[in-house]
C-alpha cells in the first residue's frame, strides 16, 4: 500500500503570521512618557510644602515651575537635529540618564538659585524625549494606525500622574518634600536598561519579520529609513519655517500646551490655596481630571484613525479631533463661577479631558514633515508649543500674586485655548507631506 503525501491544495497560499515588534516599541514608549512627565511635574506636588521650606513667594514659585520650560523650549531645535544624527535609541537614552540625575539631586537643592538652576538643566536633558517619540511612531506605525499609537503614547503622561499623584503626595506628607524627587530620579535611572534592551530600528529589530516591514511600508511608515543620512542644509530647514499650514501647527500646539502647563504646575496648588485642601486631599482629587486626560487622549487617537478608516480625509480625521478639544477645552473659565468641589473637579475634568482629545497634535508633524527632517519639525512643532512651559507658569504666578485668587489665570488659560482653535480652523490647511526640493 503506498501512502500519499498530502499536498497544499493548488491556489492557497501558507499565509505567515505578521509580528508586532511595534507595539513592543510603544509600549516602551508609554512607560518613558509617563517616567518623563512625573520627572517634570513632581514639583507640583512638592510645591506647597517646598515653597515654605525655601521661602518662596508666588512669583518666585512661579519662576522655579517655568525654569524647566525655559531649556527645554530653547532645545527643542538643537534636540531634533541631535535626533537626525543619533537617532531616537541613543538620543533618549543618554537623555533619560541625564535628566533623571537633574530630578534626583532637586532633593539637595537649599534655595531658590540651585533649585532654578536645577530645573534648568531638566529642562535641556528632556527636550528630546517627544521629538524621539514622534520619529519612532512615524518609523514603526503605518498611518492608520499612528494617530491612536500618539494617543496611546501620549496617555502616558496622564496615567502616571492619575495613578501616581496620590502615591507622591503621600511620600511628600510623610517623608518631605525631598523624597519625591529620590523617588522619581531613581525609577528614571532603573528604566535605561530597558530602553537600551527594547528599542530599535524596524529593520534591526530582533522580534520584526518581513510581513510587518512590509505591513509598516506600505502604510506610509519610515520602516526603511535607517540608512545613509542627507546632508542638512538652512535651505532644507528653512522649509518648516515657510509653510503656514505649519505656522498653524505651532500656534495651536501653544494653545493645547498652556492648558496642559496649568494641570501639570498650578493645579494642586490651585486645590490647595483656592480649594482649601490638604495636600493629601489635593493629590486624591487630582486624580480625576488626569484620568479624564487620559480618556481623551485615547479617544481623541481612535476617533481620528475611525475617521479616516471610513474614507474622511487625512485633514478632516485629524484636525477634526483637535479643534473639537481645544473648543472644549475653554470650558476651564466656568470653574470661576461656582464654589462646589463636585462641580469645579467636574468642569476641570472636562477640559482636561478636551485637553488630552487634542493632544494628538504630534500626529500631524509625523503626517506633514519632510521624511528628512522629522526629528527637526518634531523640535521646532515643540519649541513652539513648550514656549508655554515659560509663559503659562510665570503668568499664573503674577496674577495669583496680584489677585490672590485663580479668576484670572482660569480665563487666561481659556483664552489661548481658543486661539489655538481658531489657529486650526484658519491657518492650518491640507494635511499632506511636504516634499523638500
Amino acid at each position: 500500500m503506498t501512502l500519499k503525501k498530502e499536498s497544499t491544495p493548488v491556489g492557497k497560499k501558507q499565509v505567515k503570521t505578521r509580528s508586532k515588534a511595534r507595539y513592543i516599541i510603544l509600549f516602551v514608549l508609554f512607560l518613558s512618557t509617563a517616567l518623563n512627565y512625573l520627572d517634570r511635574t513632581n514639583i507640583s506636588i512638592a510645591a506647597p510644602q517646598l515653597s515654605s521650606a525655601l521661602h518662596l513667594n508666588a512669583v518666585s514659585e512661579g519662576l522655579i515651575m517655568s525654569a524647566f520650560g525655559w531649556t527645554y523650549a530653547i532645545m527643542q531645535i538643537p534636540g531634533g537635529f541631535i535626533l537626525d544624527r543619533l537617532g531616537p535609541r541613543l538620543t533618549y537614552g543618554l537623555a533619560l540618564i541625564i535628566w533623571s540625575l537633574f530630578t534626583f539631586f532637586q532633593a539637595f537643592a537649599k534655595g531658590f538659585g540651585l533649585l532654578f538652576g536645577l530645573r534648568l538643566g531638566l529642562g535641556f536633558s528632556e527636550a528630546p524625549a517627544f521629538p524621539t517619540n514622534n520619529r519612532l511612531v512615524a518609523t514603526w506605525f503605518p498611518r492608520q494606525e499612528r494617530a491612536l499609537a500618539t494617543g496611546i503614547y501620549t496617555a502616558g503622561e496622564y496615567v502616571g500622574l492619575a495613578f501616581l499623584t496620590p502615591i507622591l503626595a503621600w511620600i511628600v506628607s510623610s517623608f518631605g518634600w525631598q523624597a519625591i524627587f529620590i523617588t522619581t530620579g531613581a525609577i528614571g535611572l532603573i528604566f535605561v536598561p530597558v530602553w537600551f534592551k527594547l528599542v530599535r530600528e524596524p529593520k534591526s529589530h530582533p522580534k520584526v519579520n518581513e510581513e510587518e516591514l512590509q505591513y509598516i511600508r506600505e502604510g506610509g511608515g519610515l520602516g526603511e529609513d535607517t540608512g545613509e543620512k542627507e546632508k542638512l542644509s538652512w535651505a532644507k530647514v528653512s522649509v518648516l519655517l515657510k509653510k503656514r499650514t505649519l505656522w498653524g501647527i505651532y500656534i495651536g500646539q501653544f494653545g493645547i500646551t498652556t492648558t496642559l502647563w496649568f494641570f501639570l504646575t498650578w493645579f494642586p496648588t490651585y486645590l490647595v490655596t483656592d480649594k482649601h485642601m490638604s495636600i493629601i486631599h489635593a493629590g486624591f482629587y487630582s486624580m480625576v481630571p488626569y484620568i479624564a486626560a487620559f480618556a481623551g487622549v485615547l479617544f481623541g487617537g481612535a476617533f481620528s484613525d475611525f475617521l479616516i478608516r471610513r474614507g474622511f480625509s487625512n485633514s478632516a480625521g485629524r484636525k477634526t479631533p483637535i479643534i473639537i478639544g481645544l473648543l472644549l477645552a475653554c470650558s476651564i473659565v466656568l470653574a470661576n463661577y461656582t464654589t462646589n468641589i463636585g462641580l469645579v473637579i467636574t468642569i476641570m475634568s472636562v477640559a482636561f479631558f478636551a485637553q488630552g482629545m487634542s493632544g494628538i497634535s504630534w500626529t500631524l508633524i509625523g503626517d506633514v514633515a519632510p521624511k528628512e527632517l522629522l526629528g527637526m519639525a518634531g523640535g521646532i512643532f515643540n519649541f513652539a508649543g513648550n514656549l508655554s512651559g515659560i509663559v503659562t507658569p510665570i503668568v499664573i504666578g503674577a496674577i495669583v500674586g496680584q489677585s490672590q485668587n485663580f479668576g484670572g489665570a482660569l480665563v487666561f488659560v481659556s483664552a489661548i485655548a481658543l486661539i489655538g482653535a481658531l489657529s486650526y480652523l484658519f491657518l492650518v490647511g491640507k494635511v499632506e507631506r511636504i516634499k523638500v526640493n
